[in-house]
């Protein structure tokens, strides 16, 4: 049994279990800093036994993490797993789900490339087949469209300043978290791991942009970050996604933005700004093959229909999160002019050259 160490500390996983977050569902209490930092840390070093992990991710999916728990575990991903490489312009994280999407297409890699071409640079990050449920992620469909994606850090940074769009693959930039894929695949459920994964911002971007469900997560993601010791992010922007991923939800859809440690959220109607369909009618057949289909037809001007209008939209949302429009109108507006012009074209054309 683990046991405490002068290597890690004096709170091994199970000791946790029993003492403080493994306690049942009404007397199980929340960590301290030190604790959760002392718990991922005998985490990466591959120390707790597969039934102990199992149970202590499984305690803190019942009990749901604080911020100042996933703070702390982010910056020991931080210091111990993330290989960071900025880029020298300052670009929009895109931080979406890694365990991808299995219905609807992904429509980040043509609404990174619209913004890039705006002139907002825009970096995102998957794994391949994540846990829990494997499916496709922006590293598919940029294979599928012929893009470079087993990049070392450095690469990607190159590649962000002289596309725009960058992406970072996690077996290269994050290999500790990458090498717990076997266990996160035996629990079945997702664990911590799935958000803290989405927070790596290995560019070290200055902005964050993600999604949620309910407006409770949003609020927790930006008080993760300001309880952060190793992550300084000056703007998250979250917005409700489609199937969890950085593609936003058409329809009556809630934004929250956070800035220095407060939260301002307010609701957006997608139809006002051209999204005026249903999630259904983004539905794809085969993600990682169609998406890439669509995101090229979208941006060489060969589709004008309900995906050319997604893309343009979320395009907006990346460059309204940086700041570069004065609202998502002006956004949108621009979003629309770089495709008619080409410009995102071309940025597709310099990515796949990269």
């Amino acid at each position: 049994m683990a046991t405490a160490t002068p290597e890690f500390g004096e709170w091994p996983l199970k000791r946790l279990m029993t003492e403080v977050v493994g306690t049942g569902h009404k007397s199980a209490e929340d960590m301290t800093r030190e604790q959760a930092r002392e718990a991922f840390a005998r985490i990466l070093a591959g120390e707790p036994d597969p039934t102990t992990l199992g149970a202590f991710w499984l305690a803190n999916r019942w009990k749901r993490n604080t911020p100042e728990e996933l703070a702390a575990y982010i910056d020991v991903m931080a210091e111990e797993s993330v290989a960071f490489a900025a880029p020298d312009c300052d670009p929009v994280d895109c931080g979406a789900n890694y365990d991808g999407k299995g219905r609807s297409a992904l429509l980040g890699v043509g609404a990174g490339l619209v913004a890039a071409a705006a002139g907002t640079p825009v970096v995102v990050h998957s794994g391949d087949r994540v846990p829990t449920q494997k499916q496709d992620a922006y590293k598919h469909v940029l294979d599928t469209l012929g893009v470079r994606t087993d990049l070392a850090p450095e690469q990607s940074a190159a590649m962000t300043d002289d596309v725009g769009f960058g992406f970072y693959y996690q077996p290269n930039f994050n290999p500790a978290v990458s090498n717990l894929a076997d266990r996160r695949d035996q629990m079945g459920v997702r664990t911590f791991v799935n958000t803290m994964e989405t927070l790596a911002n290995p560019a070290r971007a200055d902005v964050h942009l993600g999604s949620f469900y309910h407006l409770p997560y949003a609020k927790r993601i930006i008080d993760t970050f300001d309880a952060s010791e190793r992550y300084d992010i000056g703007r998250v922007v979250m917005f409700q996604g489609m199937e969890g991923y950085d593609d936003i939800r058409p329809g009556s859809t809630t934004v929250a933005v956070g800035e220095d440690g407060e939260m301002d959220d307010f609701t957006i109607e997608t139809p006002e700004y051209g999204m005026d369909f249903d999630s259904d009618d983004l539905g794809v057949e085969d993600v990682a093959l169609d998406s890439a289909r669509i995101t090229e037809e979208v941006l060489t001007g060969e589709r004008d229909d309900q995906f050319a209008d997604a893309v343009a939209l979320n395009g907006a949302f990346r460059i309204f999160a940086r700041g570069d429009c004065e609202d998502l109108d002006e956004g949108l507006a621009t979003a629309r002019e770089v495709i008619d012009s080409g410009e995102a074209a071309e940025r597709l054309d310099a990515l796949r050259a990269f």
